[in-house]
């Protein structure tokens, strides 16, 4: 699917999808003062940025299939050039919010593009090369703010231009993208039988629970995030302490997906699932504990790290033919970072701050429920897979980077 530099320009792509997410929250105050807006309206970019990624990831998947996969990210990194530069560039709020639903746009494209393209085509790599294409997110993620804080909020537009130039390169590295997705022969039967017969038990279950698990776990890192450093100042740190450990806890979550990515070698992707849920379960259990609060927190961020990109080849192989599965949940995992603010403050408003760890334990407490129904309602079709896998290895078969 991949030659070597399509993978590293794949890479800095999803540096680039990071960066552009987190650059809204720190260009708050200048694009407030620039425009005369209040908390609420500012706060409108990055909701205008997730809307536009849910339609891009919903338009696009449409498009799969039926494009070649070059147009479509092509296309995805010119909307996402184009939005950027012309919030930067607006020369009123109206025009800066419609700029970036148009990277959102783009932004989706390439979210959903790539993370379905690493998903199917590096054979029983997918899931390392999946977690170290989202580690290159988180590593954006923390690059663009640091960016906004070394040049100054107000400069924000050359910062966001800056970001729109830095897509234009990656065009000429789709030549290194298979156009369309192959079906080899071996194995593949095997996986259309094992999907069939998830199917015809329960494949509507199956998602459903798929799109549970993406939407309650990123709703859990979406509220870590935003909520840790008023839960650690509520229990008696200091701001700076709390502003860091929250950095900590972002940096955990890109450290981890580069730690699992050779133990997915090994181990199968359900079982990373479980893991994870339970580290992060325990982890915001002990969160509680004042004393131990902002290491538990860095703890989350190291065992929730590989469920999002661990979980897309499991689906795949758990539902082949299910071919839109893969756009549900990830368009599922943008709406619950979307509504995890708005939930998790009204849950706060009746129960108090300090209770913070223990509302989002009991979210991942769900979430570790539905990865054991999810382990004994895809078995059948798990086994299938793994037979494919150990005859793949058997006769030398090599579907990852050329």
């Amino acid at each position: 699917m991949f030659s070597r530099a399509a993978v590293v320009a794949s890479c800095v792509g999803f540096v680039l999808i990071g960066a552009l997410q987190a650059l809204y929250g720190p260009a708050i105050p200048a694009f407030r003062e620039e425009f005369g807006l209040s908390p609420s309206a500012a706060g409108l970019g990055l909701s205008a940025h997730f809307v536009g990624g849910v339609a891009g990831v919903l338009l696009f998947d449409r498009l799969y299939g039926r494009l070649g996969n070059r147009q479509i990210l092509g296309a995805s990194y010119l909307l996402m050039a184009v939005g950027a530069a012309g919030f930067a560039l607006a020369p009123n709020w109206p025009l800066a919010l419609a700029a970036a639903l148009l990277a959102g746009l783009g932004f989706g494209g390439i979210d959903y593009g790539l993370n379905q393209l690493f998903a199917v085509g590096f054979g029983h790599r997918s899931t390392a090369m999946l977690n170290i294409l989202n580690a290159h997110f988180g590593i954006g993620a923390i690059l663009g703010p640091a960016l906004i804080g070394l040049v100054g909020s107000e400069h924000y537009p050359a910062v966001f231009l800056v970001f729109a130039a830095a897509n234009l390169p990656l065009l000429l590295c789709l030549k290194g993208v298979r156009d369309h997705v192959p079906h080899p022969a071996t194995g593949e039967p095997a996986q259309e039988r094992g999907g069939r017969q998830v199917l015809g038990r329960s494949l509507g279950s199956v998602l459903a629970v798929f799109v549970t698990l993406y939407v309650l776990h990123v709703g859990i890192e979406a509220g870590v995030g935003g909520w840790e450093p008023t839960h650690l100042e509520t229990v008696g740190y200091g701001a700076g302490v709390a502003a860091t450990a929250t950095s900590v806890y972002w940096l955990m979550m890109t450290v981890g997906r580069f730690l699992v990515a050779p133990i997915a070698l090994r181990y199968s992707a359900q079982a990373i699932i479980t893991v994870s849920c339970a580290g992060m379960t325990v982890c915001l259990l002990l969160a509680a504990v004042p004393g131990l609060a902002p290491y538990a927190y860095a703890g989350v961020g190291l065992f929730i790290a590989p469920i999002f990109p661990t979980g897309l080849p499991w689906l795949n192989r758990a539902a082949p033919r299910a071919r839109r599965a893969g756009a549900v949940v990830i368009a599922a995992s943008m709406v619950g970072g979307v509504a995890a603010g708005p939930a998790l403050g009204k849950a706060i408003e009746w129960s108090g701050v300090r209770a913070v760890p223990l509302l989002l334990c009991a979210v991942s407490a769900v979430c570790l429920a539905a990865t054991v129904w999810l382990i004994r309602a895809t078995r059948t079709a798990d086994a299938v897979a793994d037979a494919d896998a150990e005859a793949e290895a058997g006769v030398g078969v090599d579907a990852g980077v050329r």
